[in-house]
């Protein structure tokens, strides 16, 4: 069984829209949980335009489940998540004025940069996985830094899914055999959806973790929250 973390930054950017706390970010959060979520994930980005700095601090001591925080790691971002603690912490190489997170690491050539974060999540019994490029360059790359897990980017499978799913997925199936090599774990995410999802679980091997956020989101709007995370899981079964 693949595990499946919930992005609720949406969630934060609906509530950030109007001010004051509706919807409840923290009860959403547990909400998903009570609903079958194997794990909760948020970016706290420094404009604080979904998730802020004070959700972080709250979800924490509520959850039950794997708590995961992703971000580019600058100081910020590091006196965050060493604070608080989270099961995972997934690096992005995203700027502060990027949309969403939209490429993997060039790694090597921030490799000593990666190496020293990974060294220092580690020591706090953080959980480190790197956002890569599907490529068995990238994922070795990203092992020489110590994480533990590569999150791969999915944009392009999505992309290219509904014209030629076997060619899409094939760089992920690769990516994914160089990173079981490397020992490491697999995560995934950006753009997995009810239509693509099953696919690329039956055909990527040793997938640890899926996290999706705006599909899932957007697809509660028609299903409801707990029906779309059923929906969700039983395509990771």
């Amino acid at each position: 069984m693949v595990n499946l973390s919930v992005n609720i930054n949406k969630i934060a950017t609906l509530r950030n829209a109007r001010g004051g706390n509706l919807p409840n970010v923290l009860q959403v959060a547990l909400d998903c949980e009570r609903f079958g979520a194997d794990g909760i994930t948020v970016h706290p980005r420094p404009d604080e335009r979904h998730i802020r700095k004070s959700d972080v601090y709250d979800l924490k001591p509520a959850l039950h489940t794997e708590f995961n925080i992703e971000g580019f790691p600058d100081e910020r971002f590091m006196d965050i998540v060493l604070q608080v603690k989270p099961h995972q912490a997934t690096l992005v190489p995203d700027s502060p004025d990027v949309l969403t997170s939209s490429c993997g690491w060039p790694v090597q050539e921030n490799i000593d940069f990666l190496k020293e974060v990974v060294a220092r999540l580690q020591d706090a019994g953080i959980r480190v996985s790197i956002f890569v490029d599907a490529t068995p360059e990238r994922v070795r790359q990203a092992a020489m830094t110590g994480a533990d897990r590569v999150e791969l980017y999915t944009g392009p499978f999505a992309e290219q899914f509904s014209t030629d799913p076997n060619r899409a997925v094939e760089p992920y199936r690769i990516a994914a055999i160089a990173a079981h090599e490397a020992g490491l774990g697999l995560n995934a995410g950006h753009d997995l959806n009810l239509l693509n999802l099953k696919f690329f679980k039956d055909n990527v091997p040793y997938l640890d973790e899926v996290s999706i956020g705006h599909a899932l989101i957007s697809d509660a709007l028609y299903l409801g929250l707990e029906r779309t995370i059923e929906a969700y899981k039983k395509c990771l079964q």
